[in-house]
């Protein structure tokens, strides 16, 4: 408790101070003239200036602030290895312990660098300096930073802190650690499929007694490995990486571990590289002039992805009439530089409503056959033609399409429904409509019948006969529509139907889009959680 004397004047301070100067003046005139009554008159001027300085007491009661210490825990992914938590949790459990003791010190505690989604590094400073927020610079008694000696956010000036305390770091860890990690320098986020992108990295090697090595890398992409070399240590290398396939193409680059090495962690590196199409080539080949050869072709136009070339045959050889080539304005159908010299270009080939009628020789469809086991794709959507005596089947294309022509048609009204299996693949689940029953889209009047079908049925019409059938040949697609009259959806007959996305996806699945597997399994990281979404064909899963 203090008490003192205060001063708050009823007058501007200098009126005050010119008032005690006079009273001065005249208490020396009046003790040198030895006046009468001088001591009442000095005492009158004294209680005058003072009330003009109006005079009063105060008393102060004062608690002593506390001061502040801030213990910052380095909690990140590295903390982990060997015997650093324990020691964290021994060295923290001391400070506590001796800060306790110390009178008049509030120590706060603050875990950070959790691994909650940050990918800029370790940054403990950041939370130092949140937790002095509230604290006057000059409470602050000081600092401890708990951490393995990684630190990505640490000032360049020491004033950029905000306050003159100390700072101290306790390293957790033993002497003589070593540790290895290869280190991305450049990672391409995509690729077009079918060329390479290049990947930049180097291995370096950290800790007691660490020299320029060599260092054994293994480079894997989806889990196939690529490329084996002998690198040296510290040194920038590239590696060409083909892109495959569309979706997500993963590189691994494993180094070789070092001797009583810290942890194996950091010996790899993964890069995800997202494999996008440049264009998709599609061959649609009409084998007649139809109601719905244009729903296929306005369906492929539209897509700005798709480079489509489409042929319309209109005059088959067995229509010759002997007119001079050189006089009909018709096209020649350019069967060798398609189905020989340029097959592979392509991604997906459409055959609608085509029957043999000379145009394509034999060969050409052991060509085909060929092209769908090395990775292509073929979409048979067939009529009548289908079920007759020149029938597709009739070819060496029979071997890869997934389902026999009985020799009958179907003339009656129908509407297509999915199958048990159709309801969970991802070309036809979903589909608007589908879940009414009957479901909700209009009829089809023609269907193909057929026998010994295989692959996968997703679509059936009456009597349960499969109508749409998807198999894998190889490492190719094929995918059959025993059913001409799709383009009633697309005219909306009877309120129509999703035709633009059965086909579309239909169209994607064949040409190997990730999104549309069978089975898959994606990863999804949100923050701090990671989500792991499987896609299956498996009932009850």
């Amino acid at each position: 408790m203090n008490f003192g004397i205060s001063f708050a004047p009823l007058v501007p301070e200098t009126i005050v101070w010119v008032a005690l100067a006079i009273g001065c003046v005249l208490a020396a005139m009046l003790v040198f003239a030895n006046a009468r009554g001088k001591w009442m008159r000095i005492v009158a001027m004294t209680l005058f200036v003072l009330a003009l300085g109006n005079p009063s007491i105060t008393r102060e009661d004062r608690d002593p602030l506390t001061s502040v210490a801030v213990v910052v825990i380095d909690k990140s992914p590295s903390q982990e290895f060997g015997d650093r938590p324990r020691q964290t949790e021994a060295v923290r459990a001391e400070i506590a312990e001796r800060l306790g003791k110390v009178p008049g010190i509030e120590v706060r505690f603050v875990e950070a660098g959790q691994a909650d989604g940050e990918t800029d590094g370790t940054r403990l400073f950041n939370a130092l300096t949140t937790a002095l927020s509230d604290v006057p610079h000059d409470r602050v008694a000081g600092a401890l930073i708990v951490t393995d000696g990684r630190v990505h956010d640490v000032p360049t000036d020491a004033a950029s802190l905000g306050f003159a305390a100390p700072v101290h770091a306790l390293i957790t860890g033993r002497a003589n650690e070593r540790d290895r990690r290869v280190v991305l320098v450049t990672t391409p986020r995509f690729g077009i499929v079918g060329q390479s992108q290049t990947v930049t990295y180097r291995v370096e090697d950290q800790g007691a007694g660490s020299t320029a090595g060599t260092a054994q890398i293994n480079v894997r992409r989806d889990g196939e490995t690529i490329d084996t070399r002998s690198v040296r240590v510290g040194q920038q290398v590239s590696i060409s990486v083909q892109i495959p396939h569309a979706g997500p193409n993963i590189v691994e680059i494993e180094a070789s571990p070092l001797e009583n090495e810290l942890t194996l962690v950091n010996n790899r590196a993964v890069v995800s590289i997202d494999g996008v199409r440049d264009k998709l080539r599609v061959l649609l080949v009409s084998g007649e002039p139809h109601a719905g050869e244009r729903t296929w072709r306005n369906l492929l136009k539209s897509d700005a992805s798709v480079d489509l070339v489409h042929f319309t045959i209109l005059r088959p050889p067995e229509k010759q009439d002997g007119t001079p080539i050189n006089e009909l304005s018709l096209i020649a159908f350019p069967t060798r530089e398609l189905f020989q010299q340029k097959i592979n270009e392509f991604q997906l080939i459409i055959f609608d409503r085509y029957a043999r009628q000379g145009v394509l020789p034999i060969i050409y469809f052991d060509n085909i056959a060929r092209y769908v086991r090395q990775g292509g794709a073929v979409l048979v959507a067939a009529g009548p033609d289908y079920a007759s005596s020149t029938s597709i089947w009739r070819t060496p294309l029979d071997v890869i399409l997934p389902a026999e022509p009985s020799g009958r048609m179907n003339d009656g009204p129908f509407r297509a429904e999915l199958t048990d299996l159709g309801k969970r693949h991802p070309v036809t689940r979903g589909l608007e409509g589908s879940e009414e029953e009957p479901p909700h889209w209009s009829r089809w009047f023609r269907m193909v019948d057929s026998r010994a079908a295989k692959g996968t049925t997703v679509m059936h019409g009456p009597d349960n006969k499969p109508l749409l059938l998807l198999s894998r040949e190889g490492e190719g697609r094929v995918a059959l529509l025993l059913s001409d009259h799709i383009w009633l959806w697309a005219r909306g007959y009877e309120g129509g139907g999703p035709h633009i996305d059965l086909l579309r996806r239909l169209s994607h699945w064949l040409m190997k889009e990730p999104d549309l597997e069978e089975e898959a399994l994606r990863m999804f990281v949100r923050g701090r959680d990671l989500t792991v979404q499987r896609q299956t064909m498996s009932e009850g899963e």
